[in-house]
């Protein structure tokens, strides 16, 4: 009778697995072709050798005055900027930048928003 009824369990748990083929030759095919909207033209400007089309890399502040402001690069009317104002500050001083007109952070530096193209 156990041996009758360990069969029973064990045909069961059988017809309940499904085997699928695994193929390891192939590989996943390259990430562009998937890739649609914003994020293939991402992939597509990484590819031409633009390591940051989005400019969120840390720029260095230069002279900062007002006849030569830092410029910070934008596709829109409007950015949000971060100045560290100090060496050892530990928090960041923010201020909105608009098209057109500089602006003065509060340790002196003055910045100005260029127009760029979008991605």
């Amino acid at each position: 009778m156990a041996s009758l009824t360990g069969r029973i369990f064990l045909a069961a748990a059988r017809r309940n697995v499904a085997y699928t083929p695994v193929r390891f030759c192939k590989m996943m095919s390259d990430p562009l072709d998937h890739a649609t909207g914003l994020e293939k033209r991402e992939l597509l400007a990484k590819a031409a050798g633009n390591e940051d089309p989005f400019d969120m890399k840390v720029f260095q502040r230069g002279p900062g005055t007002k006849e030569q402001p830092n410029l910070i690069p934008s596709a829109f009317d409007a950015r949000l900027v971060g100045c560290i104002c100090e060496e050892e500050q530990t928090f960041v001083q923010w201020m909105w930048l608009y098209q057109g007109t500089p602006k003065r952070c509060e340790c002196g530096y003055w910045f100005k928003l260029v127009e760029k193209a979008p991605v």
